[in-house]
């Protein structure tokens, strides 16, 4: 078993990972080390080619190579370990992680470790879409590596389920690749992406999106050769007499993700049901003392710029941590999502100051009241024009030591105006 000891240790090295190993690095962390399970750095970002990347964070527009190799880059000229192909096992509650890899067994013994182990695709079997099973159903990230990657086109005639961003990308990607792109299937009655994706890849290219539509059947033998869509009720169930055919040989799925949290859980660290990441305080401290949680494994994300900026906010905070003794237990307050929102982020404060707050509303709304409330206090109110479930939002709420000593939750609003 070859053992070492480290100051932080950061596992997955995405985005999140790579922003928080270098940020811990740059507050003074003299040992940093990064696991991860792929031969390569940078998570997902070197299979998205499209630009977009860096824009709020460095003000250029970059791929996601590019934006990958900027982090790569700096992690390097730091002198970060970095331990590829490696997958860690386990940790426990002393913050000694278990990893293997070709080389045999790891023991990392660790003063703060960042959890950044990003997220999964949902597939046909999380919304259970009947029918038969054949070839030609893939993930919307598994045939963007297709493309992108190895140069194989996963269909000539694509129907896609879910309007996710990676979805809407993937039906323009596949347009310029000169596949016929039948429509995009939601179940919702409004994208479930970003609205300038929405109009940059579906909209500039004609391709339909059936709004208020689900799939209800996949037919096929050997490979897929229809899938039956119907539109939906109120309570998305579908309403008989509404189906229509549409012939296919390829089934994309943009269902939404799943952030990675089995190491999470196993260790008991608490889990939010919405977010299915950690509940964490104003440090991005998770309910374990010393661990912290970052990028798509503690939310799933819009923009690589605002992952990144909460990942140098985890790394800096797991360096500080890492220098220190175990912290006094505080009573922690509560911050839970009120009408109109359907999660925040973090979910605990125990420290006064400006504390930076992200959340997603439940549907889209125009002409709305944020408030954020401390019992009949209200700390935050601000007119928004509009507001979208694609969308996150970022405030920041100047909480007093007075609200830490006597309040038992926070409240976040959307009203009405």
């Amino acid at each position: 078993m070859i053992s070492k000891s480290v100051d932080v240790a950061v596992i997955g090295g995405g985005p999140a990972g790579l922003a928080a190993a270098v940020s811990a690095k740059q507050h003074g962390a003299k040992h940093v080390v990064i696991i991860d399970r792929n031969s390569w750095l940078g998570g997902i970002l070197p299979q998205c080619i499209h630009d977009g990347f860096g824009v709020e964070e460095t003000g250029v527009s970059l791929t996601g190579p590019e934006y990958a190799e900027k982090y790569v880059e700096m992690a390097e000229k730091q002198d970060i370990q970095v331990l590829k192909e490696t997958m860690v096992l386990q940790f426990d509650k002393s913050k000694e992680i278990i990893a293997v890899n070709k080389k045999g067994l790891y023991k990392i013994k660790a003063g703060a470790i960042v959890l950044a182990m990003g997220c999964r695709e949902k597939t046909r079997w999380n919304v259970l879409i009947p029918g038969s099973r054949p070839s030609g159903i893939y993930t919307a990230g598994v045939a963007q590596s297709f493309i992108n990657l190895y140069n194989i086109m996963p269909g000539k005639n694509v129907i896609i389920l879910g309007s996710g961003d990676v979805g809407l990308i993937m039906a323009r990607r596949l347009k310029f690749e000169g596949a016929n792109v039948l429509g995009v299937v939601e179940i919702l009655p409004y994208a479930s992406g970003l609205p300038r994706n929405v109009v940059q890849c579906l909209n500039d290219y004609d391709i339909p999106l059936f709004l208020n539509h689900t799939i209800t059947c996949i037919d096929g033998k050997e490979r897929i050769e229809q899938v039956t869509i119907a539109q939906v009720d109120e309570h998305m169930h579908p309403i008989a007499g509404t189906e229509k055919q549409i012939s296919c040989d390829t089934l994309l799925l943009s269902l939404g993700l799943t952030p990675e949290n089995e190491l999470s859980k196993n260790v008991g660290i608490e889990i939010d049901s919405v977010t299915g990441g950690p509940i964490v305080n104003q440090m991005l401290e998770t309910t374990l003392d010393g661990v912290f949680a970052c990028g798509n494994c503690l939310q799933v994300y819009d923009t690589v710029d605002m992952l990144s900026l909460d990942a140098k906010r985890a790394g800096e905070h797991a360096t500080e941590k890492a220098s220190l003794q175990k912290r006094k237990q505080k009573s922690n307050i509560r911050i839970i999502p009120g009408d109109g929102v359907r999660y925040v982020v973090p979910q605990l404060v125990d420290k006064s100051g400006m504390i930076p707050l992200t959340f997603r509303v439940e549907k889209p709304k125009e002409n709305t009241i944020l408030r954020v409330l401390a019992g009949d206090e209200e700390l935050l109110r601000k007119k928004m024009r509009w507001v979208n479930p694609a969308n996150m939002v970022r405030i920041e709420v100047d909480i007093s030591a007075e609200t830490i000593a006597s309040a038992e939750t926070l409240k976040v609003i959307i009203d009405d105006c």
